[in-house]
């Protein structure tokens, strides 16, 4: 199981482009940016160009509904030549509350609008042309980028639908809230399943939040602080209500160094190729979790 690390992309660009360096040295397998509010991870990713040559990049997640899959294809073929063919594209349909207030668009069919995004965007993003006349999405043409080979594409899903959407059309899945139990029995089968007849095994990315601390309760409170909100959201909703659980704080993997290790062994068990490092707690308790997944980065390489 690779470990990559997580990068907050809410500081100033230098800082984030450092921090990929210093994760590089690290020795963790991929760093991670995510789009919200601020810097695009694509033109970010772009930016840093062949700096920190040793870690692939992944983005998690792109959004789907803001773009056209031509627009995201060009981004992501862009950012693919620039860093030299080390990228991930991690995306997703987001979520009605944040599509419709922040967007203004319609919440219309995200499945079927996701189906039909990867129609165009799979062939494109591969050097064809696209002819799609869907119900949520219209597409005729490609993208010229010579010479770039198409990023691996891998879908944020939580539902069942989403999840076997998942194996079958993208290269795997990434998640969050997902604690090993989930993951073994619902979210791995319902990838897998999907996959069936693939030559490729699916990919399993999950986020997790981590510290390696002496305040486990401490960090979880923060934890509820800060990520509460997205326990309101449907499809995380599902997730933590399928494991019986009330907030996002709950799936917080927390304790001395031994008890954390222990937890990321149950995360490989379970079936994850990859866990994305999300480090919580104070600067110190952060310094040592990632210190703690750098050095089974180390082994695990």
């Amino acid at each position: 199981m690779e470990l990559g690390l997580w990068i907050d992309g809410t500081t100033p660009l230098p800082d984030i482009l450092d921090a990929v360096e210093h994760a590089a040295a690290d020795g963790f397998a991929r760093a991670w940016l995510n789009e919200s509010t601020g810097w695009d991870p694509l033109t970010v990713f772009a930016a840093l160009g062949e700096r920190a040559p040793g870690i692939e990049l992944g983005t998690s997640v792109v959004p789907l509904f803001p773009r056209h899959p031509f627009t995201l294809a060009a981004q992501a073929l862009t950012a693919q030549a620039a860093v030299g063919g080390r990228l991930t594209l991690g995306v997703g349909p987001s979520h009605a509350a944040l599509v419709e207030a922040r967007f203004g668009l319609p919440w219309d069919r995200p499945l079927r609008r996701v189906h039909e995004y990867l129609d165009v965007l799979d062939p494109v993003l591969r050097g064809a042309e696209a002819e799609v006349r869907g119900e949520t999405v219209t597409a005729v043409g490609g993208v010229a980028a010579p010479g770039t080979k198409a990023p691996p594409v891998l879908l944020a899903a939580h539902g069942p639908k989403m999840l076997a959407l998942a194996g079958e059309r993208a290269d795997g899945v990434l998640t969050i809230w997902t604690g090993p139990r989930l993951l073994a029995d619902y979210v791995v089968p319902g990838v897998t399943a999907g996959a069936a007849g693939r030559a490729a095994p699916p990919r399993i990315t999950v986020g997790v939040m981590a510290s390696v601390t002496a305040d486990p309760d401490g960090v979880r409170a923060g934890v509820a602080g800060t990520y509460g909100m997205a326990g309101t959201l449907p499809s995380y909703r599902g997730t933590l209500d399928r494991q019986g659980i009330g907030g996002p704080e709950e799936t917080l993997v927390a304790g001395d160094e031994a008890v954390v290790e222990a937890a990321v062994r149950r995360f490989a068990e379970a079936g994850a190729t990859e866990l994305m490092l999300f480090p919580e707690g104070s600067p110190a308790d952060r310094a040592r979790t990632v210190a703690l997944f750098a050095e089974l980065a180390g082994r695990s390489g």
